[in-house]
């Protein structure tokens, strides 16, 4: 609950559907778990990604999904993930950047309750 947008209810949903930590070789994978990677559509010389694969349980990717909005929108405190978010954003839409947002909240969730560490606000205090 330390990462901005996320509170209880976020985190406790989080716990129970993964259940175990150590399930997922690299944490990156949990976001394909999720379903909120693209889909790929490939034939022959065509190779293009699609939307999200929704291939997950979907309660979870909108809550994440609301952590994220939530941290675009509301969250006033400076964060490096708060400053990518705003900056992608910008650059490709909010749902996009959202959806990239929610993504990456579920990576951090992960990566910290493997480790067992908090949020780190700035980039200084993880050095």
């Amino acid at each position: 609950m330390t990462i901005p947008g996320v509170g209880p209810v976020n985190a406790l949903s989080f716990i129970a559907l993964v259940d175990n930590p150590d399930r997922f070789s690299r944490v990156t994978d949990v976001g394909a778990f999720l379903g909120l990677t693209p889909k790929r559509h490939q034939s022959g010389e065509m190779d293009w990604s699609g939307r999200v694969s929704k291939c997950g349980d979907g309660t979870m990717r909108g809550l994440l999904f609301e952590a994220a909005s939530c941290l675009i929108r509301q969250v006033k405190r400076f964060s490096p993930l708060k400053s990518w978010a705003v900056r992608l954003a910008v650059r490709r839409g909010f749902r996009k950047a959202a959806v990239a947002t929610a993504r990456k909240i579920a990576v951090l969730m992960l990566t910290i309750w493997k480790s067992g560490a908090d949020y780190h606000w700035t980039k200084e205090a993880t050095a």
